[in-house]
């Protein structure tokens, strides 16, 4: 039995999560044994995910109740390091939230310390484990549509436009792009605010705090194996809030052009219009996504439970992909293998975010992974 401890911290000017605490609710072999909050404000403080007791200090909390995994729900990546230290002192398996880290140096620490004591740190990108988007890697490896020549990341591009986009969700997007693809070897970005290139103090507020961000206006070209070229790019202010039309991710080929949209329904479409170039008068057909087989012994999901809008498609997309991450961390633990997503993996979002950061301030193609770990914003 797997004993499983949740920090879900609810204050710290911290916007609506994923539900990534219920991710172990229902899964056999588990005992959800406890969950830390500091926000004493807080209503509902009795009970989350169905654990049997609470606590202020998460400190505290793994002290005294020894997990073997630590689920953090936190989707501020600056608290990240700290929990992330503190379980791997006292031997947990960590599931978290993205983004994984704020910065590229407190990557290589935390990689370096669960490596020397076997500890395994999976992060919620949910994509890898969706199975709209594994079909879609099956269909690009497969030679579904031929050779992959260009792929087209596009942000949220509400408010948090910009930086802020590339971050918080822009960090989704670059894991695909590298679960997809493969690694990528350099980046060369435009960077601007208000029409002005970015300099290293031109840092901007954020909705919640989620660390060094700047431009309201990104574009990143990145360079992937065997030629591919993919373009990320997020403006502020093109839609409300809360409107996920414009977010996601366009994948072209020599016979073809695979398209997933971050909408409600996440639908994967194929156009093969072609030898006419994917912008020109493209017209898709939706491909069907087999249904995955169910978790051996797991209590069906209670979406009523696990969300908060039961009937929302998207709301269904998370209670199911954090529940898919939780199950490949428990397998992973008792088998000693592979995460689907790890850390490793995780980082590479990272390294391309802090790469673009530095070629937009210094106005050239930058290799990647980067030399200088080090953010190039100044805070």
């Amino acid at each position: 039995m797997m004993k499983v401890c949740i920090i879900h911290e609810t204050g710290n000017k911290r916007l609506g999560g994923h539900f990534i605490e219920n991710s172990f609710t229902g899964l056999p072999g588990v005992n959800i044994a406890a969950y830390a909050d500091s926000n004493r404000e807080r209503e509902d403080k009795d009970r989350v995910s169905g654990a049997a007791r609470s606590y202020y200090d998460y400190r505290e909390m793994v002290e005294r109740e020894n997990p073997d995994i630590l689920l953090l729900s936190s989707r501020l990546p600056e608290e990240h390091f700290e929990q992330i230290n503190f379980a791997i002192d006292y031997n947990c398996h960590v599931l978290t939230e993205k983004p994984f880290v704020a910065n590229l140096v407190q990557g290589d620490c935390l990689i370096r310390r669960a490596r020397e004591k076997n500890i395994k740190i999976a992060v919620a990108h949910l994509a890898r484990y969706a199975p709209v988007f594994i079909k879609m890697k099956e269909m690009i490896e497969g030679g579904e549509i031929g050779q992959v020549l260009n792929c087209y990341l596009r942000g949220k591009e509400d408010n948090r436009g910009g930086g802020e986009d590339m971050m918080v969700l822009g960090s989704h997007l670059l894991d695909l792009a590298v679960y997809l693809l493969g690694k990528p070897t350099e980046v060369y970005a435009d960077i601007r605010t208000k029409g002005k290139v970015i300099t290293s103090e031109m840092t901007m507020p954020t909705d919640e705090p989620i660390g060094p961000t700047a431009g309201d206006e990104i574009i990143a070209f990145y360079r992937f194996p065997k030629g591919v070229n993919t373009i990320f790019e997020s403006r502020r202010g093109m839609v409300a809030r809360n409107v996920c039309t414009r977010m996601g991710i366009v994948v072209c080929g020599t016979k073809g052009t695979l398209a997933v949209r971050f909408d409600g329904n996440r639908e994967l479409r194929l156009c093969r219009k072609f030898p006419m170039p994917f912008e020109d008068e493209a017209s898709f057909i939706p491909v069907p996504v087999p249904v995955p087989p169910e978790i051996p012994d797991a209590m069906p999901l209670n979406y009523a439970e696990c969300v908060q809008n039961p009937d929302n498609p998207t709301h269904r997309y998370y209670a199911d992909n954090n529940r898919r991450a939780a199950w490949d961390l428990l397998q992973a633990v008792k088998n000693n293998t592979s995460l689907r997503s790890s850390c490793e993996d995780a980082l590479w979002s990272t390294e391309m975010i802090v790469g673009a950061y530095r070629s937009g301030i210094e106005r050239r193609a930058i290799t990647i992974p980067l030399l200088c770990r080090e953010h190039p914003l100044q805070v």
